[in-house]
């Protein structure tokens, strides 16, 4: 018996996406890709590429959005390519990281699709490694039927309640993710300054008060030593962090403002390795 019996798209095959479908195809989905780059820059997925976003959505009855923001999910769902207007979509997963008021209109809008939210956490070396971990929101059967996906693309999948639960606690975990960052960060950079090795430094971390998921998998995660830019994952943290305060129906005050400013005058890191 196949481990998912229907046909899965996965919409924004980046540095996520790609590797989430490659996790499915190695478990056994029949799964397809959707990108508006050419298919020849997806390697050995190449062949599972559709370019057509109409052909790629009456296909997929299973879709799985991994475009980077708001404006790219409307493009993809509602106006450029459309995905919904072909009425092929039986059940649509957001896997971005959304804006939890943006994500609250969505059932209005796809009114005759089952709606998941499941923004996921662990950075590219984990969806390589299939050990992602999803935050999922959503009704309980629709959760139990997408259950084998969310298991060959992941590690651990956490129901955090119903539609948009899963998006809400994913921007609230990315706010102390961001806060961890920048700590890690600047603590580095002091270290280098003032003589400590950092190695050393960051197995003390770990070992201590100081622990943190970007701290204890430094050297691990791709985008450790970034400096800000617009299109990178510093650049993402900055998003997540304002979606954050968009939830909490908050403008930024004195501490959210310098976490943004930290985050955005972030430079390169090039210390010791």
């Amino acid at each position: 018996m196949a481990v998912f019996d229907l046909t899965v798209g996965v919409a924004g095959c980046g540095r996520m996406g790609l590797p989430m479908a490659e996790a499915l195809a190695r478990s056994g989905v029949d799964v397809w890709g959707f990108d508006i780059r050419p298919a020849a820059d997806f390697g050995a997925f190449a062949d599972r590429m559709i370019a057509d976003p109409a052909v790629f959505a009456r296909r997929c009855p299973v879709l799985i959005s991994v475009v980077r923001d708001e404006a790219q999910t409307e493009a993809l769902l509602f106006a450029e390519q459309a995905l919904l207007a072909e009425g092929a979509t039986r059940m649509l997963v957001i896997a971005s990281t959304l804006s939890p008021r943006w994500l609250a209109g969505l059932p209005a809008r796809a009114p005759r699709v089952a709606l998941v939210d499941a923004p996921m956490s662990g950075a590219q070396i984990a969806a390589r490694e299939a050990r992602l971990s999803f935050m999922l929101g959503g009704e309980a059967a629709d959760l139990d039927r997408l259950a084998p996906l969310f298991d060959a693309m992941g590690r651990v999948s956490h129901r955090m309640g119903p539609f948009g639960a899963g998006m809400t606690a994913k921007v609230l975990n990315n706010f102390v993710a961001a806060c961890s960052t920048v700590a890690v960060r600047r603590s580095l950079a002091w270290a280098d300054a003032l003589g400590v090795d950092r190695a050393r430094l960051l197995a003390l971390m770990h070992d201590s008060s100081g622990q943190t998921w970007f701290g204890s998998h430094f050297d691990a995660i791709e985008f450790a030593r970034d400096g800000w830019a617009a299109d990178n994952s510093i650049g993402l943290l900055v998003k997540d962090v304002s979606a954050a305060l968009d939830a909490a129906g908050e403008a930024p005050d004195a501490f959210a403002d310098a976490l943004l400013d930290a985050l955005r005058r972030m430079p390169p890191d090039h210390g010791s390795r």
